[in-house]
């Protein structure tokens, strides 16, 4: 009876919901209306036509997230329904009850992609992998066709003209430009003018802008007139052909938008078409970004010969990608893939590359590059052009085969291709009349010309509709990239992590630097009242530096720079470009937080020799770590600035060096004394300094705020010190003066060392320090053991062995075993525990937060390796556990989605491992194990419960690839994880969905990873000004709703300044449902798809909001009768998707 009423009540609580949220709905809408009657007539009936159909399809769209969520209070109440009818118990206890799924749960399970088209996962299953000899196409088969295929509709080839321009390699960028792109792009301007029927096109816009800025108003206007006229077309668009594996989407999304802001800017076009003929695999990521940017089509190149072979023959290799997790064609992009072993003219014609070097007239004989086949390309005569063109047209109709229409590609171009005059005359002249030959005879039954990548996918377009033939949906990634035999490209996950964590350093801080700068600038508008900066704040030449920091970042984006694979001079040069944007970024952010803190404006003085704000850890040079600098400390307080650069309320541990072990840290605002411990900083691993300690204490950070906190001198002995228990070692040679030390007693001795806070407890092993097993408060036990290991290379004179590209093991990984036990150091205190393993190659340390909030839930994992007396050797860091995950797993791609990876045994070891940019898990119906990680490397998961990562490799030789080099510039190197258990309910069985998203709590413990605080210093004197905590918004974002960035835009008027607009990004994150948090973190989260951007960002004034494409070009912005004059300001987030306004903030 009970039972029944207590029903009833739910059901009319539903009912009562539903209605309300309607009502709601209509106020808004009327609220809405009221304003626009209040603002003067904009005297349109289009207009007011456009309004209308706009609300009406927006009172469709919350009617439907309104019964969404009827739908999910309905299944919830049938869960607990299922669950009272049970007697409250599932699997014997009550606490496995299911729990009604979390608000915007049953969205991001409806974005998970359908099961239509071609799954790459279900490829690679289906595939032998055996390679067999396919005789003139090595990695393919015989082709053959009848002659009468084109005899309904002829043959229509584009001939595309292009030069491969790597943003440094083997050469610097600079010096590259200097010996020959800046001589490509100048004979471009006179060789294309020659003749109009001549193309070419162009990618990197970061070489294309270095040369335009060289040029005069005539060089200029011609350039323009090319482009104008369709010769010259300018492809993908982004400062660099973007590697595609360990690259954050933040990066790649910014390098797209400098390129795209650039070429609006000075060429007025924006991109149609992407080319990736380079970048080593390929990311739906990648797609997904150029879709939003506008982009309607793209060509990639590196994708395994196995796979390409499967979809030749299957004809599928132009397709529509889509991404996995989305059910609807939004997202799809028309996709090319070429077919044969490389990019380069003998493997661009058609199937047999002896026949189509002879086709590359750079190669003719007396240059310096030849024909490896030995039989070189002769000059086009009257007296041979029958027999050349019909022995080209040949590798034509063979490569049309592979393909669904009669409309032909056939790139034209190589590395750095086109420096010379003379190879431009050689290759137009000599098509040109291959090209009239087959226009002379026209029961060749084939037209041929000179096209850009546009010209080809227009006519793809048309021949493809009028025959209305459908291209095929795939879904999936193209990772891990083998070019022939066993030579897996899964090396360059890895390689050169010094620089793969410092490009994350870059990125971090740019964003942070981003979003300050662009509410200074706002702050300012709003105080001074006429929208300009402040007189002193050197606005221009901050926003200069802000400028050199993204192209640097984008720079590094380049596919031989974030992977690893240039040279080392190259490298030490990339290295260079991001310390320096480092600094100079550094200098802006100060800046502006000087500004927004200072309580009188007034007293705001700029001065670059002697700023007021400085970092409190020093970056001595490029290939350095960073560190602290020691504070000195008095009776007199000093101010610590912490500026939190995430969307989330949060609770951080922040550390920082002082010179005493006596001293306390109050809010500078209220005055109320923060938890705090003191722990010592180790010179070496068992002796610690009498100089410097560590001031840890928790701090309270509102979103995106700037907070100012005491330090001070505290009275002798009233700080709370760690306590500090050494396991091996001689007793005699532990010098810890100030701290209390111990040794385990005898009892003690082999037992395992234990840590534990409020949510999870582990265990390590008495020997080597290494975790065994982790608990949660909630009882879920898991085995998951931390191991080390080397992997060699391949033993013997002639066989191919590891480099910076290829990872070619000899034989399984073999345990790291020293010679001696390694120091052990556990510390135990207040706001933090941790056990420190120094071992001879690495030190390592497993750290848990005594924190409330999410903080406390993971596990810190972090080491210092140093491989640098090794020789062809490889270290990775193994979780071996007891979650049976089978021989899936699962990692991210781009830090954007993840992707379900399938170890398979029919694969070589190297097959196996894949990139991960930030995180990993394994996963069974009872529990899930997340590795989030702040630095990209390679990772594989090789048995059932098992999961590693590549931490550092050192190679003495090349890998044949072009290099010329091993990989032996190693650094000392950090890296920094967070270990994530949590219990999974109603979560799928092995074998499941290939579509999973992070759990809530992974994406904020990764978010804190990612972002972490900024912390400054103020002088340390009394005559300091007064500061004011800047607070720019009321509450946290939604915990699913990331700021992604928050740029300030080039004026339109006036080169190099800021502008008054700023783009805001925003990206909804697609999270997995089957762990809740508990409790639930601070930030809420909506059912709903519509929000509402004014409380969104409350309480920042929004003047003018408009959406645009994911590059903020003025094409792509809405029409302005869309455009959202007067709040409310609603707008659709979906799950899994960026958003991009165009924003003035008052």
């Amino acid at each position: 009876m009970k039972r029944s009423r207590v029903l009833a009540l739910l059901v009319g609580g539903v009912f009562v919901v539903a209605l309300t949220s309607l009502y709601r709905m209509l106020e808004l809408m009327q609220g809405a209306e009221l304003r626009q009657q209040e603002a003067p007539p904009a005297g349109q009936v289009e207009d007011d036509l456009s309004r209308l159909q706009q609300k009406i399809d927006r009172l469709e769209r919350l009617l439907s997230d309104n019964n969404r969520l009827v739908a999910t209070l309905r299944d919830s109440l049938l869960q607990r329904k299922a669950s009272w009818e049970t007697g409250g118990k599932a699997n014997g206890s009550s606490d496995s009850a299911p729990r009604p799924p979390l608000p915007g749960c049953r969205l991001a399970e409806e974005t998970k992609g359908g099961t239509d088209g071609v799954q790459l996962l279900d490829v690679y299953d289906l595939l032998p992998f055996n390679n067999p000899d396919g005789g003139a196409w090595k990695q393919g088969f015989q082709i053959s066709y009848h002659g009468n295929e084109w005899d309904e509709q002829p043959l229509e080839i584009f001939l595309v003209p292009h030069s491969h321009n790597d943003p440094g390699w083997l050469k610097t960028f600079d010096n590259y430009y200097q010996d020959q792109t800046k001589h490509i792009l100048n004979n471009m301007v006179i060789k294309l003018s020659e003749d109009s029927r001549r193309k070419m096109i162009w990618a990197e816009v970061s070489y294309f802008s270095k040369w335009w800025n060289e040029q005069d108003e005539q060089k200029r206007a011609m350039v323009k007139r090319l482009v104008g006229a369709g010769q010259l077309e300018l492809v993908t668009g982004g400062w660099v052909m973007a590697d595609e594996a360990n690259s954050h989407y933040y990066a790649l999304l910014d390098q797209l938008i400098e390129g795209h802001q650039w070429l609006q800017r000075h060429l007025g076009v924006k991109p149609r078409s992407g080319w990736s003929i380079d970048p080593f695999g390929h990311s739906p990521s990648m797609t997904y970004l150029l879709k939003g940017a506008g982009l309607g089509h793209m060509l990639i190149q590196r994708v395994h010969y196995a796979v390409k072979k499967h979809f030749a023959r299957q004809q599928t290799l132009e397709f529509l990608w889509r991404q996995s997790w989305d059910a609807s064609p939004r997202s799809d992009i028309t996709c090319h893939m070429m077919p044969f072993y490389s990019y380069d003219v003998p493997h661009t014609c058609g199937p047999n590359p002896a026949v189509c070097c002879q086709f590359d007239f750079m190669r003719l004989p007396g240059g310096r590059v030849f024909c490896p086949w030995r039989i070189p390309p002769q000059p086009i005569t009257e007296q041979n052009v029958k027999e050349r063109a019909l022995l080209l047209l040949d590798q034509y109709r063979q490569k049309s085969r592979l393909f669904r229409s009669n409309v032909l590609l056939v790139p034209l171009g190589d590395d750095f291709r086109f420096v010379e005059a003379g190879e431009w005359d050689a290759q137009f002249q000599n098509y040109q009349k291959l090209f009239d030959y087959f226009q002379e005879h026209p029961e060749l039954k084939v037209q041929a010309r000179f096209g850009t990548l546009s010209d080809y996918f227009e006519a793809l377009s048309r021949r493809l509709g009028s025959a209305g033939t459908k291209l095929p949906t795939l879904r999936g990634d193209f990772f891990t990239y083998a070019d022939r035999d066993d030579h897996y490209w899964s090396g360059y996950f890895t390689s050169r992590p010094f620089y793969k964590r410092l490009d994350r350093t870059l990125e971090s801080t740019l964003r942070a630097t981003e979003i300050l700068f662009s509410l200074t600038l706002a702050e300012m508008r709003r105080f001074h009242g006429d929208g300009r900066p402040v007189a002193e704040f050197p606005a221009r030449e901050h926003f200069g530096r802000l400028t050199a920091g993204r192209r640097n970042l984008a720079l590094f984006q380049h596919h031989d720079a974030v992977t690893g694979t240039a040279r080392d001079s190259v490298v030490v040069d990339y290295g260079t470009r991001l310390f320096h944007s480092i600094l100079n970024l550094r200098q802006v952010l100060q800046s502006s937080a000087h500004w927004l803190l200072l309580l009188d404006k007034s007293q705001y003085h700029h001065d670059q020799s002697k700023p007021f704000l400085q970092t409190d850890d020093v970056m001595a040079a490029q290939d350095a770590l960073p560190q602290k600098s020691p504070l000195t400390l008095s009776n007199e307080p000093r101010s610590l600035i912490l500026f939190n650069p995430t969307e989330q309320l949060r609770e951080s541990v922040i550390t920082v060096v002082v010179d005493t072990p006596d001293a306390q840290v109050v809010d500078a605002e209220t005055g109320r004394p923060m938890a705090a411990q003191i722990s010592a900083v180790w010179a070496e691993p068992s002796r610690a300094s009498t100089e410097a300690f560590q001031l840890s204490f928790v701090a309270e950070l509102p979103p995106l705020a700037l907070v100012v906190y005491h330090v001070t001198k505290a009275p002798a002995g009233s700080a709370h010190r760690a306590h500090y228990t050494f396991v091996h070692g001689e007793p005699a040679s532990v010098h810890a003066e100030h701290f209390q030390v111990s040794r385990p007693t005898e009892a003690e001795a082999d037992a395992p060392l234990s840590l534990s806070n409020k949510h999870v407890q582990i265990w390590s092993s008495a020997k080597t320090g290494l975790l065994q097993k982790l608990q949660l408060s909630s009882g879920l036990v898991r085995q998951i053991q931390v191991q080390f290991l080397w992997y060699g290379t391949r033993t013997g004179a002639n066989r191919d062995k590891s480099g910076a590209y290829l990872f070619l093991p000899g034989e399984p990984a073999q345990p790291y075993s020293p010679a001696e036990p390694p120091l052990i150091r556990v510390s135990r205190g207040t706001i933090f525990s941790d056990i420190t393993s120094c071992f001879r190659h690495f030190t390592h340390t497993l750290r848990l937060f005594h924190l409330d909030g999410h903080a406390g839930r993971s596990v810190e994992i972090s080491n210092m390796v140093d491989i640098r007396s090794e020789v062809n050797r490889e270290l990775v860091m193994r979780l071996v556990s007891d979650v049976a995950n089978g021989n899936r797993f699962y990692t991210d791609l781009n830090s954007f989605q993840m992707q379900q990876r399938r170890t398979l045994e029919k694969l070589p070891l190297q097959a196996n491992f894949y990139p991960m940019s930030s995180a990993a898990f394994l996963q069974d119906a009872a529990s899930r194990l997340s590795l989030l990680s702040a630095q990209s490397q390679g990772v594989a998961a090789l048995q059932p419960g098992q999961l590693e990562v590549v931490l550092d490799r050192r190679l003495q030789q090349d890998d044949n690839r072009g290099l010329g080099q091993g990989v032996t510039d190693n650094k000392l190197t950090a890296s920094l994880y967070h270990l994530l258990l949590e219990e999974r309910r109603g979560g799928q069985e092995v074998g499941g969905a290939s579509v999973e998203h992070l759990s809530l709590l992974a994406h904020l413990s990764l978010l804190s990873l990612s972002h972490p605080p900024i912390t400054m210093v103020a002088p340390g004197n009394s005559q300091l000004p007064k500061l004011r905590p800047f607070r720019p918004l009321r509450s946290s974002l939604p915990c699913d709703v990331h700021l992604l960035n928050l740029r300030t835009l080039e004026d339109p008027k006036e080169a190099d300044s800021p502008g008054q607009e700023v783009a805001l990004l925003l990206h909804r994150k697609g999270f997995d449902c089957s762990s809740a948090p508990e409790p639930p973190p601070q930030c809420t989260w909506s059912a709903h798809e519509e929000v509402n951007l004014d409380d969104l960002l409350s309480p920042l004034p929004l003047r003018s909001v408009r959406r645009s494409g994911l590059t903020l070009l003025t094409d792509d912005d809405e029409p302005e009768s869309a455009r959202q004059q007067q709040p409310p300001r609603i707008t659709r987030l979906r799950p899994m998707e960026i958003s991009a306004f165009r924003v003035e903030i008052d």
